[in-house]
């Protein structure tokens, strides 16, 4: 028991009695050269009035939190309001762009070339209705069925293999086609892994003392999870999984050493299990960062080239919105994993620079919310959030301009795609139900 004494106009706060602590509570001390700690300090000494706890179970004040003049980024309100409009603005900007990069070979095929505008403004709508509904449920709601939502999504992906309901496109088995109705179960999954991940960890550390028994459990079914993305051979998706699972890990206080350990395991896993067992993804990363054939020119290597044509023939400005050579049936995927490609040729570096910056103040305003966050969960899941959909649009965009090989990952909220569309929209919908309940934003919002 920590006793406390009067001294000095301020109380002090006693140690705790020294002594030989467990090996146990040594080797698994998960606050130790957490990175989340420095986030936490680096707040409160910019807004100069908070101190924010490390471990988000509960928060101290020192003072209100002074957000005149450059410190108004550091807002949580002000941030709330900037991830609504980002999404808005890049769901926005997503609709013209599949128009424009699919309208040609729409027209070529005989189809309208307003029909792949009309399907994601459809999904997009479906996204937004869930996504309000979302919204409006407490954090609790999330956390009580993240693991029921995780089971179902795992058996749903794993409905994949069923011969007559799975379905393969580009080489990866990972869609269910039930008459008409396709869609893509991964996109799901990646959803309730951000929701799961940060529930199991924080089960974990109410224990006293947390054995590796204790880590035995939410790690076997991580990598089941993960193994059910594995077994449709998409790599792309995998990797993001394997972030996601990594980030609520780091952010739940897990030390590095044991944070790089796993991650180099992770890292070797995926290159056994994808890239060895695959020729042609392994001549892709080959020629991704060797010289191209001229065979591979035809081949492998096609797509890459032409999305670097496009990158380079827009320049500053662009051709012009609609004008792109490269969609005239050069650029495969040009309205998908390649829209960047598209946007680059058509609206150029500042097009381009733009839709960066769009993700850049996505994930500010989720980072800065998590940091402001007194609970500890909502805080986890939103930095969960932040890896998948930035890190999804950092991947997409380093495919596109050469720096990784083709993994056929979509830009969120801009390439086309139905359940890609749907499922950010849902993780945008839950963050806002996870901001809403930080303290400052939900002051602001009762007195507005």
């Amino acid at each position: 028991m920590a006793n406390s004494v009067q001294g000095g106009g301020r109380r002090d706060r006693l140690p705790e009695p020294l002594g030989k602590r467990p090996k146990s509570e040594k080797r698994f001390s998960l606050g130790a050269l957490s990175p989340s700690r420095l986030l936490d300090k680096a707040v409160a000494v910019v807004t100069a009035g908070s101190s924010f706890s490390t471990n988000g179970d509960d928060q101290e004040s020192n003072g209100p939190a002074d957000y005149s003049g450059w410190r108004c980024v550091f807002n949580p309100l002000w941030c709330y309001y900037g991830f609504i409009i980002s999404v808005g603005a890049l769901t926005i900007f997503g609709l013209m762009m599949v128009f424009s990069s699919s309208s040609v070979d729409l027209v070529a095929e005989g189809s309208s070339p307003w029909s792949s505008l009309s399907n994601q403004t459809v999904y997009a709508i479906v996204g937004i209705v869930v996504a309000f509904f979302l919204s409006k449920l407490p954090v609790r709601f999330f956390r009580k069925f993240a693991a029921v939502l995780l089971a179902v999504a795992i058996v749903v992906q794993l409905m994949t293999m069923v011969p007559g309901i799975g379905a393969s496109a580009g080489g990866n088995v990972g869609w269910i086609r039930i008459g008409p109705i396709s869609f893509q179960p991964a996109e799901i999954l990646k959803w309730t892994v951000c929701l799961w991940m940060p529930s199991a960890i924080l089960s974990i550390r109410k224990m006293k003392l947390p054995t590796p028994k204790a880590w035995a459990v939410p790690v076997g079914i991580f990598l089941l999870a993960f193994a059910s993305v594995i077994a449709g051979k998409d790599l792309g998706t995998a990797m993001i999984v394997v972030i996601i699972g990594g980030t609520a890990l780091l952010v739940g206080g897990l030390p590095l050493p044991w944070f790089f350990g796993l991650g180099g395991l992770g890292v070797v896993g995926v290159l056994l299990l994808f890239v060895g067992g695959n020729s042609n993804r392994m001549n892709r990363i080959l020629a991704a960062y060797g010289t191209c054939t001229a065979e591979q020119t035809k081949g492998v290597c096609y797509q890459s080239i032409h999305g670097a044509y496009a990158m380079a023939s827009g320049g500053l400005t662009g051709v012009g919105l609609g004008n792109s050579r490269e969609k005239w049936n050069y650029l495969p995927e040009a309205h998908n994993d390649f829209i960047f490609a598209i946007i680059g040729e058509e609206l150029g570096f500042l097009g381009a620079l733009a839709v960066i910056l769009g993700f850049v103040v996505l994930g500010w305003c989720l980072i800065n919310i998590a940091m402001h966050h007194q609970d500890a969960y909502a805080r986890m899941v939103l930095m969960c959030f932040v890896v998948w959909i930035v890190g999804q649009a950092i991947v997409n965009i380093a495919v596109v301009v050469g720096l990784l090989p083709v993994m056929g990952l979509p830009m969120p909220f801009v390439s086309a795609g139905g359940t890609a569309m749907v499922m950010c929209l849902v993780a945008a919908g839950t963050a806002v139900s996870m901001a809403r309940s930080q303290t400052e934003i939900k002051a602001a919002l009762a007195r507005a």
